[in-house]
C-alpha cells in the first residue's frame, strides 16, 4: 500500500487542491482542446512529482544491535577518517550518503539505544556534496548511546534545494533502529560517524537503502 510521511500532508493536500482547481479552471476558460490537454498534463505531472517526494514506503527493519543500518537512501558518496569536531573532537569514520531529489527523503535511526545529545545549527546551503557543506549549512546533529557500537553520530545535512530539515530527537528518548527520525526536503546529505576501525558494509558509490542496507557490522 502507498503510504507517504507526516510531514508532506499539508503539502499534498494543498497540491492536489491547486491542480484540482487548474484542470476544472482550464476545460472552463481554454477552448482549444489540445492546449487545455497540454495544461492539465502539466498539472498532473506537477502532482505525481509531489506524490513522489514525500512516499513513504514500508521498510522492515531486522533490528540488530551488531550492525548499523543505513538512514536514508541514496548514493555514498565519502568513506573516510576525519575529524569530528562538534561532539566527538577527536578522529571518527564517516560515512556520508547524498539523497537526490528522486530519493525516498525519509530519515531512519541507524541504531537502537538513548539519544546523548541533539542540535539543531541554522546556516547555508551549499551543494550537499561541497566539502564544507557538513560544516556550514544548516543541519542537526543527533548522537545516540549504543550497545555494541557506543556513541553513533548522524547528521542531517540541508543541501541547495533542501530548505527544511525536521528531526523527532530528544535528549534522553529511547529510539528503536530503522525508526523514523526526520525529513529533509527537497534532496540533501546525512552523514554517520562510527568509531575508527569500524568494519564497513559498504564502500563508495554504493547505492543504499534506508531501514534495511547495512552500513558497517561487528
Amino acid at each position: 500500500m502507498l503510504s507517504f510521511h507526516r510531514e508532506g500532508y499539508k503539502i499534498i493536500v494543498f497540491t492536489f487542491l491547486i491542480v484540482l482547481s487548474g484542470i476544472l479552471l482550464s476545460e472552463r476558460l481554454i477552448e482549444l482542446y489540445w492546449f487545455q490537454k497540454v495544461i492539465q498534463t502539466i498539472l498532473l505531472f506537477f502532482l505525481i512529482i509531489v506524490l513522489q517526494f514525500f512516499r513513504n514506503p514500508k521498510r522492515v527493519t531486522e533490528i540488530n544491535d551488531t550492525q548499523i543500518i543505513a538512514p536514508v537512501d541514496g548514493k555514498v558518496v565519502v568513506v573516510e577518517e576525519v575529524e569530528e569536531p562538534e561532539y566527538f573532537k577527536g578522529k571518527r569514520l564517516q560515512v556520508s550518503i547524498f539523497m537526490s531529489p528522486f530519493n525516498v527523503h525519509s530519515n531512519r535511526n541507524p541504531v537502537s539505544g538513548v539519544v546523548k545529545f541533539f542540535k539543531y545549527h541554522p546556516g547555508l546551503f551549499l551543494v550537499a556534496w561541497h566539502p564544507k557543506s557538513s560544516e556550514e549549512n544548516e543541519r542537526t546533529t543527533v548522537v545516540v548511546s549504543s550497545k555494541k557500537f557506543g556513541n553513533v553520530l548522524h547528521r542531517q545535512i540541508a543541501g541547495a534545494l533542501a530548505r527544511r530539515i525536521v528531526n523527532y530527537a530528544e535528549k534522553g528518548q529511547q529510539v528503536t533502529q530503522g525508526s523514523d527520525s526526520g525529513f529533509i526536503k527537497f534532496g540533501s546529505r546525512v552523514d554517520v560517524f562510527l568509531p575508527v576501525g569500524t568494519k564497513l558494509d559498504v564502500k563508495l558509490n554504493d547505492v543504499v537503502k534506508g531501514g534495511t542496507s547495512i552500513l558497517a557490522s561487528i
